[in-house]
Parts: C-alpha cells; sequence; structure tokens
C-alpha cells in the first residue's frame, strides 16, 4: 500500500483535475475536436501566430504539442466543454526548471477564472518537482501578460523563440520560484 503523503513520479503529463478544471493528456486523436476551438480566429489576435485558426497551421501547431510530452486538453468541469490546451515544456533537470505555455482558451472562457484556475493546478503539481518555472508569453500579448502577472510572476527578459513549424517570435520571458508560490 502506498504512503498518501509521498510525491508521486514525476511526469510532464499527468492527469489533473481540481473542482473547476480537469487537464487531460493531449493525444493524437484529439486533433479534431481541439481544431473546432481553435478555428475561432478571434483567439489568436494577441498570439505571436496569428494564424493559427488555419487547419493547416494549427495541425503544425499540433504536432509540437504532442513532441514537447507535456500537453493538455483543457476541460471546465463546470460546463463539461473542452476549453482549449496548455502544456509543459522545456523541462530541464540541470537547472530544476520548467516553461509553462502555449495556452489557449476558447473566448466563451476568457474573463471567468478558468485560466487561473489552471495554471494554479499546473503550479501546485509542478513545484513539488522543480523549484523554477518560467513562462513565454507573446511580446503583444497584452492579456496573457496580465493573466501570469497576476499570479506573481515577473517577467526577466525579451527573447526571440523558435516555434515548431512556425516563424520565430518575439516573446517576454516570466519566471516564478516555489519560494513565491502559496502551496
Amino acid at each position: 500500500m502506498s504512503d498518501p503523503h509521498t510525491t508521486p513520479p514525476f511526469s510532464m503529463q499527468p492527469l489533473l483535475e481540481n473542482n473547476y478544471v480537469t487537464l487531460i493528456p493531449l493525444k493524437e486523436p484529439d486533433f479534431e475536436q481541439l481544431f473546432a476551438v481553435a478555428s475561432d480566429a478571434a483567439i489568436w489576435q494577441m498570439h505571436p501566430n496569428r494564424n493559427r485558426y488555419q487547419q493547416t497551421v494549427f495541425k503544425t501547431f499540433f504536432e509540437g504539442a504532442l513532441q514537447s510530452g507535456g500537453a493538455f486538453l483543457c476541460i471546465d468541469k463546470t460546463s463539461g466543454e473542452l476549453a482549449g490546451s496548455t502544456r509543459f515544456y522545456n523541462y530541464n533537470p540541470g537547472n530544476n526548471s520548467i516553461f509553462i505555455g502555449y495556452t489557449f482558451y476558447a473566448t466563451k472562457f476568457w474573463g471567468t477564472g478558468l485560466n487561473t484556475q489552471v495554471k494554479q493546478l499546473m503550479l501546485d503539481y509542478i513545484f513539488r518537482f522543480v523549484s523554477s518555472v518560467y513562462f513565454h508569453v507573446g511580446a503583444e500579448n497584452y492579456r496573457s501578460q496580465k493573466a501570469i502577472e497576476k499570479l506573481g510572476a515577473a517577467k526577466l527578459k525579451e527573447e526571440w523563440i523558435a516555434y515548431h513549424g512556425e516563424p520565430d517570435r518575439l516573446n517576454f520571458v516570466y519566471f516564478i520560484h516555489k519560494t513565491q508560490w502559496p502551496l
């Protein structure tokens, strides 16, 4: 019998849930249902790559999500609907860090607190394994910048990011340390 107080083994793609949201590991068969959410051009207006609402462009994004080994479907527990996607990526055991990002939600979930619930769930989980979490946020994605700052993350720098199969884009790098996170 396992001890309920021991930390489970680290996984980049665990099933995570709280009272508001369930994060389900992304799989290849999820493409059509996730694209149905992502096909709204309004979602991508502030994102670095604004044409991800197009199926061929989204397919490349989706392939990158699968290759990351840390992508999730975000299910809103109140409605039972697929709200969007997010992921863990660039895990670095050497400096005990990981990134969270590539997040998007259907517009009906904007301003509902869903993103805060998703990020809290992810941070509560990942800070059991790493001490530093970083976020890439598009330089023009003001909505996401404000959301990540509300969680307590601080802007560290600006850098050009190479996206999987897409043009490089200017991003801001945000950071939050385990000691700053209320567990």
